[in-house]
């Protein structure tokens, strides 16, 4: 099965509708995914086609329980979920927050090079940064513990925000929650392909509760 085969048998997997455009574009940031990896060293997969389950799917698997509106991504890394989001959601807009220079470059120059209007990319920490305006949703796939993410980032939020954790097994993250902080859901996530645990916690936090 070739790459696009593989796309498109886990999108249909997971019953994602996209367009045969947009897979296209999908494929397009996978390509420079791996030709930049080969110098700068952005992620430990090599292989395309384990690129299409571990990156595509992985950061697709969450899209259906997304909200429009204004997205972070908080240690986005080479732009995953972010991108892959950004390229599937063209209504919506993310931002891409990490604070290696190295992969906020390689970033920067995949929305160029995609076209994507709806994306943008910025190379700070994000407990010092301090927008202009704040976000309806917050998502990471590999920043840090649950409850790590939440404090370091409630500046960011808006007031009726949400915060969306990509992980593994869930139950280890849940006992680490602040105070006024509660979770929403805990959706199991089957990714084709990627064979391990994988889930999505939403949760919502009324700081003026916490002790």
């Amino acid at each position: 099965m070739n790459l696009a085969e593989e796309l498109q048998s886990g999108i249909e997997k997971m019953g994602i509708a996209l367009s045969v455009k947009t897979q296209n574009k999908l494929l397009d940031y996978l390509a420079l995914l791996h030709k930049w990896n080969k110098v700068y060293n952005l992620t430990a997969i090599r292989d395309p086609q384990q690129m299409v389950s571990h990156h595509l799917l992985d950061s697709l698997s969450v899209i259906k329980y997304l909200w429009p509106g204004r997205w972070l991504d908080v240690g986005c890394g080479a732009g995953l979920p972010g991108m892959v989001l950004a390229i599937a959601q063209p209504d919506w807009h993310f931002t891409m927050l990490d604070s290696n220079s190295k992969k906020t470059s390689f970033v920067q120059q995949a929305i160029i090079d995609l076209g994507l209007s709806n994306a943008k990319v910025l190379c700070a920490r994000a407990e010092e940064w301090q927008p202009a305006e704040r976000f309806d949703g917050i998502i990471s796939r590999a920043y840090t513990e649950l409850g790590g993410f939440l404090r370091s980032t409630r500046h960011l939020m808006a007031e009726h925000g949400r915060w969306a954790a990509m992980k593994g097994s869930p139950e280890q993250e849940l006992a680490g929650i602040p105070g006024g902080c509660r979770v929403d859901r805990v959706i199991p996530l089957q990714v084709p392909g990627l064979h391990a645990a994988r889930s999505l916690i939403i949760a919502t936090c009324n700081w003026s509760e916490a002790t």
